[in-house]
């Protein structure tokens, strides 16, 4: 069985271009939080690390809940489960519109929009493959993708714009106007039947639910300080291995399953999600260390943040829009290359944040890494769902959802987690290395810079230090100053070993056969 539209039918561009919207309003909302830490921080009185947590707990829910997304289409209706995502991602953007404290965005936006995001995403992949057929298909993975590069390219512009020059809160009510018009497009949609079984897997959801929530619970808890850390990454591990057991054993029996494991027989299939799941975990890392860095360090407003930002996503942008229309590469080669681009321009990166007193040294090396993300947008999701039958269709997305959403709260947390606790180990190190300041005080400045100076920028820890004698003003801020940059090195070492592995598993893609529509994949196991 091949996919559902007939592929000599006509283009039904009005339906690709809501689809499209659907990808750009999942894509700009996180860009837009990102561009925009400092004046949450601001407007709500919480901290850098609290709205980071928030960032990571949306994209950690929708990786969590993605699975059980996924099979939920089947049941309700892949064209229903489309319809309850875009309302549940409209109903954080009026949150966020609306919120006086940091709660609210943790329950509206990261949690209700993170649900929504798990029954939006798999349920959108299915749509686009049982709404197109052939060439019509990879045309529109292409344009959600290149939908995907353009928010990411325009959320730290249009964020930064809107946050300096009107507020934060009108770029999130923005996003519920897009939501509007694509759901008032929703009769477009053809829904795609599921004729599987209906029977549910309550203890593989569950176990799915605790593995991926263990691990990037464990990050975040760690990050803030928190204890028993090492037991939430385990128990996620623990969960995840159980998961894996159950499902095998429960397919022997031929009993439901919350996924079928003959799905990863597919090496393509394994190689593909794998491919989205580092491609993730490089852009959450990247996106999460620099604008902290930019807003914190450096001193920018939301504006030029986004600007200095803005040549990272405008390239990836362009590159997916031209592999989409058909670069002559094998889709392997284009994944390769797209890895090892990213590698390059972050290995820049890293050597030039020592010297960089403007975001935009970094302007060449985010190009390069930006036109490999465009490589990697563009390709990925064809690559692993094109094989894959309409029967198989939304267990395959929500794998690959999956993959890339925890991916991307995985990277996220840990380089944000890993940039705060170099900061706060640098701290102490350095001051009670100083010559300067006054032993008996060291302990309490140490604290001081720990809780506080990692969330502020200089010209505010000068406020906070205002009562102090200049020399100790002036070695506290020389501490603060020189602990950043190696704490940003050491955040972007996350993506580094994401990208790395990504180049390791592309040449492991090369030698496989290129992906076939699903009719041509009866030997590759997914049918």
């Amino acid at each position: 069985m091949t996919g559902g539209s007939d592929a000599s039918a006509p283009f039904n561009a009005r339906l690709a271009i809501l689809l499209a919207m659907a990808m750009f309003v999942l894509v700009v909302d996180t860009s837009l939080m990102n561009v925009s830490i400092s004046a949450v921080v601001r407007d709500l009185g919480t901290t850098v690390s609290g709205v980071q947590g928030a960032i990571a707990l949306e994209a950690l829910v929708s990786a969590a809940f993605i699975l059980i997304g996924g099979k939920t289409g089947d049941l309700i209706g892949r064209k229903l489960a489309y319809i309850l995502g875009l309302l549940g991602y409209a109903a954080g953007a009026i949150a966020m519109t609306l919120a006086q404290n940091l709660t609210a965005v943790i329950v509206f936006w990261a949690i209700v929009g993170g649900i929504g995001a798990s029954l939006l995403l798999p349920a959108m992949q299915s749509l686009i493959h049982g709404n197109f057929a052939g060439d019509h298909q990879k045309r529109v993975y292409a344009l959600v993708g290149a939908s995907a590069a353009i928010a990411a390219a325009v959320g730290p512009l249009l964020g930064g714009f809107i946050t300096t020059f009107l507020s934060w809160r009108v770029g999130f009510l923005l996003e519920a106007v897009i939501i509007a018009v694509v759901l008032a497009g929703i009769g477009l949609v053809k829904d795609v039947p599921y004729t599987g079984s209906r029977a549910i897997d309550l203890v593989g959801a569950l176990l799915s639910v605790i593995g991926m929530g263990g691990i990037v619970t464990g990050i975040l808890v760690w990050q803030e300080g928190g204890d028993r850390v090492l037991a939430l990454i385990l128990l996620g591990a623990a969960a995840l291995a159980g998961l894996v057991f159950w499902l095998r054993w429960r397919s022997r029996r031929a009993r439901a399953v919350l996924l079928d494991p003959a799905l990863f027989r597919s090496r393509l299939f394994q190689a593909g999600a794998s491919g989205q799941l580092l491609q993730q975990i490089a852009l959450g890392g990247t996106m999460i260390a620099l604008p902290i860095y930019l807003q914190m360090v450096l001193e920018y407003n939301a504006l030029w943040a986004g600007l200095s930002i803005a040549p990272l996503s405008l390239s990836m942008f362009a590159v997916a829009l031209l592999a989409g229309r058909g670069l002559k590469r094998r889709p392997a080669t284009l994944i390769l290359w797209g890895f090892a681009l990213v590698v390059l321009g972050i290995i820049v990166v890293i050597l030039l944040v020592p010297i960089a007193t403007s975001g935009w040294y970094l302007t060449l090396p985010l190009i390069v890494s930006g036109c490999g993300l465009g490589l990697l947008v563009s390709q990925l999701n064809n690559y692993t769902l094109s094989p894959i039958s309409d029967e198989r269709v939304s267990e395959a997305a929500g794998v690959n959802s999956a993959a890339g959403s925890f991916g991307l709260s995985f990277g996220l947390a840990f380089a944000g987690a890993i940039m705060l606790s170099t900061l706060a180990a640098t701290f102490g190190s350095m001051t009670q290395a100083s010559t300067v300041l006054p032993s008996d005080d060291k302990q309490q400045i140490a604290a001081v810079l720990e809780e506080d100076a990692q969330l502020m920028s200089n010209t505010s820890l000068t406020e906070l230090l205002a009562g102090e004698p200049a020399p100790v003003r002036e070695e506290v801020i020389r501490i603060n100053t020189e602990a950043r940059p190696l704490a940003l090195q050491i955040a972007l070492l996350v993506p580094l070993a994401a990208g790395l592995l990504g180049i390791a598993n592309a040449l492991r893609m090369r030698r496989l056969p290129d992906p076939k529509p699903s009719a041509a994949s009866a030997g590759d196991g997914i049918l």
